[in-house]
């Protein structure tokens, strides 16, 4: 049960990542109010990085900012760690 509820939160949280990044990708390129970039790495640390960072790929968007190229990676490298150590102890 409990593995079946954090992969619907995992698929929802990285499909709403991904979505966010193309939103704020649209509105960068029509000069409209963007997404802040605190509220977009929190959703990248609360599970999302996977698909922001597909994201930031397909749509070529915040890939010259180093709080986006480095740390989105970082932040992946760092919930697979903690995955792997979980799955390791549970």
């Amino acid at each position: 049960m409990l593995r079946q509820i954090l992969l619907v939160y995992f698929v929802a949280i990285n499909l709403f990542s991904f979505g966010l990044c193309g939103w704020d990708k649209r509105a960068a390129k029509r000069g409209a109010r963007r997404v802040p970039e605190r509220r977009l790495l929190a959703f990248c640390a609360l599970g999302g990085s996977p698909a922001f960072l597909l994201g930031m790929a397909l749509f070529h968007h915040k890939t010259r900012k180093p709080k986006f190229f480095v740390g989105v990676p970082l932040i992946l490298a760092v919930q697979l760690a903690a995955l792997l150590l979980a799955l390791r102890y549970l």
